[in-house]
């Protein structure tokens, strides 16, 4: 029973990582810098990264929204964008996270996945054009996603607080408690 509810609570991320960047793709975003997005799915990745034990549990949602959202109105390129961004920004929130977890709070870690994300993508685009010169976009889009992946950080950390009431997330801490 125990593998079952925990597929089904990978699913249901997947189910609302694809929702959010379904919405967020419908959202005009004038004050922001072009390319610039808030980011809303990134808010499922940094609640699996604090809720789920195994970091390759984190990498399949990744992985499952990425592809479902292409599916679903994307495009080859955007997945090549995407997967870039989202690698870069998975494996520097781990680092940080695991590495810095008494210094770095859930927002720093969400902030610091956003600017990496933003790297990753200008990285695919600087290969597309063959012209590191793309690499000058970094500041700005650095900036917004500092802001974003703030925003993101704040709304997962009152997320993940609120989770640990539910009944689901009790037995588990209530299991590791017992375990320590």
């Amino acid at each position: 029973m125990k593998q079952t509810k925990h597929l089904i609570y990978m699913s249901l991320l997947v189910a609302m990582a694809l929702a959010l960047h379904l919405v967020e793709r419908n959202i005009p975003v004038p004050f922001m810098t072009p390319g610039a997005k808030l980011g809303l799915a990134n808010l499922v990745t940094v609640i699996a990264l604090y809720t789920l034990d195994k970091k390759s549990d984190v990498a399949k949602i990744i992985a499952s929204r990425l592809v479902l959202s292409s599916i679903f109105g994307g495009s080859v390129s955007g997945l090549m964008y995407g997967s870039m961004g989202a690698l870069l920004s998975f494996i520097i929130m781990i680092i940080i996270k695991e590495g810095l977890k008494e210094k770095v709070s859930m927002i720093g870690v969400s902030a610091a996945g956003a600017v990496f994300h933003n790297i990753g993508q200008l990285l695919v685009a600087a290969l597309i054009v063959q012209n590191i010169g793309v690499m000058l976009y970094l500041p700005v889009l650095s900036l917004a996603g500092i802001v974003t992946g703030i925003f993101i950080g704040i709304a997962a950390n009152y997320t993940v607080a609120h989770m640990y009431k539910l009944p689901f997330f009790k037995e588990a801490v209530v299991k590791e408690k017992r375990i320590e």
